[in-house]
């Protein structure tokens, strides 16, 4: 919204910094793990480096060799470690569904290594090196156009960084940022209240996120980051927005700890994407890596109450399909989460939602026809034939039915 003369609501670019905060935010809360993390991002990192190696232009390698000389002054200790690599390599895959996930997972990257200690200097200087030399490496196969190459050591770079993380980190789980909010002259009123909500979500998660809790009156917290009242109202507008927390009126009030909902993530990344206007291509390229790995990690997990339980409810006889398309559509929509719920990573349970949530977007845009019994009972039947699969302990067969029914008409409201 601009004031004055010739004022009004005005159409910005979307920021996506703002989104993806929104979603390591919600990410630290669930608890996110190592495992968690390293799991995201061997499965969805090697597939950006294959692909850049198919799609690099002569852009991205001077993209790529710049961010390897930026990289010299940190191994010489000159220079603050900041690692652009990854999300410049994913930038050359032109798929920005995968460019903004994998920014996301660095993001978290960074916080598990801000809780990460060393053991000498000389173990910072040893990583760096290491880092450099498997980054030099992955863009050598790159340029090549050499995809099999790029894939197989961005996975073995990804390992071994986790495994560094691993060695070095103690509790397992991220650390929030401990950032001081900068009382910028220059900066816009909108952007010291972005700059303020994120300085104060990194505040909760450090305190213990404990939720009912008062983090503080309206006074106190102007007193401790030193704002303007507008500025820290608009800043508590997006923390309210995002169901971070808060303000509440009155005797005993203040800004109150909130549970952070996945929906505000959910609708800020995807709003994000729209703008970016991924392809069908792009969007079923990530979908099917991720809900291929989930149904492979529930075969191993069959034996699971929980699994069991899962299948017997989704064995749904073929006769008692309606024409309800609503119905066959939510059936469609719960088997797939549900699965994801099941594989156990809480990054791409929630990367799902959101290509869920744009697939559900595209096909409102495109106007597609409405579902028939016959899109229901194919659905079904793909469904059962997964399911059998599982129960089989087939872990081949699972993934090729899942692709299948991924890669039908059938699912492509999904």
């Amino acid at each position: 919204m601009r004031r004055g003369p010739n004022g009004g609501l005005f159409v910005a670019e979307p920021d996506p910094a703002a989104a993806t905060r929104a979603v390591v935010i919600y990410l630290e809360y669930l608890g996110v793990t190592i495992d968690d993390l390293l799991n995201a991002r061997l499965l969805l990192e090697p597939l950006a480096a294959a692909l850049a190696a198919d799609r690099i232009d002569e852009a991205g390698i001077t993209r790529l060799r710049e961010v390897l000389k930026a990289e010299e002054p940190l191994i010489r200790g000159s220079a603050m470690a900041r690692d652009e690599f990854h999300v410049a390599l994913a930038d050359q895959a032109k798929n920005p569904v995968l460019q903004l996930f994998i920014e996301i997972l660095m993001r978290l990257t960074v916080r598990f290594a801000q809780g990460s200690s060393l053991d000498t200097a000389g173990d910072a200087v040893e990583a760096l090196h290491r880092t450099h030399d498997d980054h030099a490496a992955i863009v050598a196969a790159a340029t090549a156009g050499d995809s099999a190459r790029a894939k197989t050591l961005t996975e073995r770079h990804v390992q071994s960084v986790t495994a560094w993380l691993r060695r070095h980190h103690g509790s397992g789980r991220a650390m929030p940022s401990r950032r001081r909010h900068r009382d910028t002259k220059e900066a816009s009123h909108v952007k010291l209240a972005e700059q303020l909500a994120a300085t104060i979500q990194d505040d909760i998660a450090a305190s213990g996120w404990r939720l009912g809790s008062v983090f503080g009156t309206e006074s106190q917290l102007l007193d401790r980051y030193r704002v303007s009242r507008s500025v820290f109202r608009e800043a508590v507008r997006l923390l309210e927005y995002h169901a971070v927390a808060l303000m509440r009126r009155g005797p005993g009030g203040g800004l109150v700890v909130a549970k952070p909902r996945a929906q505000a993530s959910i609708d800020a990344i995807a709003l994000y994407l729209q703008y970016r206007r991924p392809t069908r291509e792009d969007l079923r390229m990530v979908r099917d890596a991720i809900e291929i790995d989930n149904v492979a990690k529930v075969v191993k997990r069959r034996k699971h109450p929980d699994v069991k339980a899962f299948l017997d409810l989704h064995r749904h006889p073929i006769d008692e399909i309606t024409d309800d398309f609503r119905k066959a559509g939510m059936a469609e929509f719960l088997f797939h989460t549900g699965l994801a719920q099941l594989a156990g990573n809480p990054v791409l349970q929630l990367f799902l939602r959101i290509l869920v949530e744009l697939f559900r977007r595209q096909w409102v845009s495109l106007d597609q026809r409405p579902l028939s019994r016959a899109d229901a009972v194919e659905v079904a039947h793909a469904h059962l034939r997964i399911i059998g699969a599982i129960d089989d302990g087939d872990d081949s067969l699972a993934r090729y039915r899942t692709r299948r029914h991924l890669d039908t008409a059938t699912s492509w409201w999904l």
